[in-house]
Formats: C-alpha cells, structure tokens, sequence
C-alpha cells in the first residue's frame, strides 16, 4: 500500500493491529487442503454409526494435537498466507487474487459442497462474506487505511453453482473523507451475473477498534 499524499492519519489503522505475512512452512497448505476436504465430507458423508464414532475419535486426536498450539490473533498462520486459497482461512471459500491495484481486485473462487444452502446452490449466507472481504481487499489495492464495513448490500441475480470456476471484482466507486463506497459482483465463466454488492468501508478513526 501507498500513503495517501492528504491523509495524515493513514499509519495509526485506529486501534486494529497491523498483521504481517506468516510463513508458516509446507505442512499449512496441505493441512488446509484436507480440511477443506474434511468440510465438504462433514455435510455430505453418509456412513454407517460406527464409521461416525471413529471419526469422532479421529477428529478429537487431532484436536488434543493442535491445542497446546493455539495463539492469538494474529499469531497463527490463518488469513495471513497471501499465497494460499482464501489466504490460509478455512473461514473463507478458496479463493485467490488475481488483481490488486488501485483499480480494484479480481478474484477466482470455487465453491463446494461445504457451501450447500440447498438444492446444490451456494447459500445466499456465503455470499456477503465473499463480498465483505472482497471491500477489505478494495480498501487495501486501492491505498486507503483500515476500515470497517458499515453497511453491506447484496443483489442475488441468478443461483450461484457449487464446483464451478467463479470471478468476484470489487473497485471503489466513490471517496468522501472517511468514507468509501465499494462495489463488487460476481459471475459465471460465461460472463453472466450471479450477485452484485454495494457496500459502506468507514476509516477507523485513531484508537477505534
């Protein structure tokens, strides 16, 4: 990112850290990888109840593992890893960037299965989350200091399709002070418009959270 020339304020971020790149050596991605797998067999495995109690227990091995291992914010490799899908957030669908400049940011994301509303269609649900980090990645390419959504609205146009390649850009549409108004949509291969958002990105003022 680049200081804006008139904002004295752009390094103070008000009160939210500044997060650095983790590199968290080659086990994060793979690890990443399964679980991602992991997510998408949780909401569509159907075995017999005994295949569920070892998995249970599977699963419980690999929480008392990880647990001695908890950090703070921050701290932990997850959402801090540009170079992974989703930058290394099971939170996020897997998505990766393909634009970051002061024109706005171009994503490819893939749903999956895990991201089921019904009817083997996206939740709508999944949808503003996508969105709400695509501003956050707007306010970063385009050189404006940390901010906070303020209001987010999206249009639902046509159904969007799980284990399809999908474009999400975002760019900013106007500046006023503080405040920036973002857009942002998303669509299929072939170009058609599957939702469109609009959105309020405020600059957190010094010491805000």
């Amino acid at each position: 990112m680049t200081k804006p020339d008139d904002d004295l304020e752009y390094e103070k971020h008000g009160g939210f850290p500044v997060f650095e790149p983790a590199d968290p050596g080659p086990g994060f991605g793979p690890f990443l990888a399964s679980m991602r797998q992991l997510q998408d067999l949780a909401v569509s495995a159907d075995p017999d109840g005994d295949t569920w109690v070892e998995a249970a227990a599977r699963v419980d091995e690999l929480v008392k593992l990880l647990a001695p291992f908890e950090a703070a914010e921050g701290v932990g490799p997850a959402n801090r890893v540009p170079a992974l899908p989703g930058a290394g957030s099971l939170l996020m669908p897997p998505y990766h960037v393909t634009q970051f400049d002061s024109d706005g940011v171009t994503l490819t994301v893939q749903f999956s299965r895990f991201h089921v509303g019904g009817n083997s269609a996206v939740h709508g649900g999944v949808l503003p989350l996508m969105f709400d980090s695509t501003f956050g990645m707007v306010i970063h390419a385009t050189g404006r200091p940390i901010s906070r959504t303020g209001f987010l609205h999206v249009d639902y146009r046509k159904v969007t399709p799980i284990d399809t390649p999908l474009t999400v850009r975002g760019w900013v549409r106007e500046a006023q002070g503080r405040k920036c108004f973002v857009n942002a949509e998303l669509r299929d291969p072939d170009g058609a418009l599957l939702a469109e958002a609009n959105g309020l990105m405020i600059r957190l003022l010094p010491g805000q959270p």
